[in-house]
């Protein structure tokens, strides 16, 4: 006799019910938000793929949309979540995947409702494409490690409470297997966040400093040496997450572009007017592309084409904020937006078309650079030969720094 697997029997209809009397109890309108996230994730219908008990049904992960959908319909659209976006697209599937009974219990809820706001310390001065080659080290000490390090580009570090962490534990075997992942408390002594200040005058980004920083063996995700491929668990979803957010048709930054040719008829050119209509069929092409990505991932992982998405993404935001300069000339270069601030997310809207072009060079690097998703798309979507690594084989500690 075989038993069925978990959320076998539910279906679209029977989640509609849940979605229903979840509401019925807890009126969005009248219900303080986190309270309401609270609530949602503890009947399951948080990340409905997730297992029971741990903000899912264990139901197919298609079914996430009819879910959504529904609570859209009945009134809940949740605000105020783009700082949430480590925790939510990066940390909560890691966890899902290579964190204890224990370590799902204690994050997940919080991550999802919010209470806790994540970051992600991955990259380093001396180790920014080639993330396997980072320096950061992590040395144990009976039951804990201490941790020594730099990081940099850190999104939210300066309101982040925890970290997803690649560290150096084996100096000695070569860079891909000589990492360990863990939960960085980003209240532990040692921690130091200095703001970051980018071309567009903001500060959206940290430099993290590790100095004998000490975490606890219970929060390592992964077994030790394992952390290149847990990480790469997070670097799939991140891609996704930059790369594959749903748009409706004349979405994101093609909207601006159109709007501007439509409304200001004395700009027009027929050279700028061939350029627009090539990328406007380009967005509308990248934006079918993701939703088919997301189809492919409703049924199973994230895969090597979420990093055609995120290039796709980067390439397409720097030509369309580039021909919306050109569209407006000399009224394009006007930029007030000098003044420093720490942003809690990212967002182009309602923001000027100079920090849209500024903005937008930075898309090519965060997530993954494009050269290194060149790398991956040629190798892992169109099977081309490897590119020569000369150091694939080498130990870290003799490699060049």
């Amino acid at each position: 006799m075989t038993t069925a697997p978990a959320g076998a029997s539910l279906d679209a209809p029977a989640l509609r019910r849940r979605v229903a009397a979840l509401v019925e109890t807890h009126d969005p309108a009248t219900t303080d938000q986190r309270e309401f996230l609270a609530a949602r994730f503890d009947a399951g219908l948080a990340w409905v793929h997730f297992p029971e008990g741990e903000g899912g049904l264990g139901a197919p992960r298609s079914l996430q949309a009819v879910v959504d959908q529904e609570f859209e319909r009945l009134g809940f659209v949740p605000t105020g979540r783009e700082g949430l976006v480590i925790g939510l697209g990066m940390a909560a599937p890691t966890i899902l995947a290579f964190g204890t009974p224990e370590q799902r219990a204690r994050y997940l809820k919080p991550l999802y409702t919010g209470e806790e706001v994540w970051c992600q310390l991955f990259s380093e001065p001396g180790a920014g494409s080639d993330l396997a080659a980072l320096g950061t080290r992590a040395v144990r000490d009976g039951d804990t490690w201490v941790v020594n390090g730099q990081k940099v580009w850190t999104s939210l570090a300066h309101r982040a409470h925890f970290a997803i962490l690649v560290t150096r534990t084996d100096p000695d075997v070569p860079k891909h297997k000589g990492m360990t992942y863990f939960i960085c408390d980003m209240s532990a002594d040692g921690v130091e966040v200095r703001p970051l200040r980018q071309l567009t005058g903001e500060a959206e980004f940290n430099e993290v400093y590790l100095t004998d920083v000490r975490i606890p063996d219970s929060q390592r995700l992964g077994a030790e040496g394992e952390g290149w491929r847990v990480a790469q668990t997070t670097l799939m979803n991140e891609r996704v997450a930059i790369g594959g957010h749903p748009e409706p048709r004349e979405g994101g930054l093609i909207a601006v572009a159109a709007h501007i040719w439509r409304t200001r008829p004395e700009l027009r050119t027929p050279g700028l007017h061939d350029a627009l209509l090539r990328l406007w069929v380009e967005a509308e092409a990248a934006r079918l592309t993701k939703e088919r990505l997301r189809q492919q991932l409703a049924v199973g992982q994230p895969g090597p084409e979420g990093s055609a998405a995120k290039f796709a993404f980067s390439r397409l935001n720097q030509e369309i904020s580039g021909l919306e300069l050109e569209l407006l000339g000399e009224e394009g270069m006007l930029y007030d937006d000098w003044t420093f601030r720490r942003p809690e997310g990212v967002s182009l809207a309602a923001r000027s078309p100079g920090f849209h072009y500024l903005r937008s060079k930075g898309n090519s690097i965060e997530g993954g650079t494009s050269e290194i998703l060149r790398n991956i798309i040629a190798e892992r979507v169109l099977g081309l030969p490897g590119e020569i690594r000369v150091d694939k084989d080498v130990a870290w500690k003799d490699l060049p720094k």
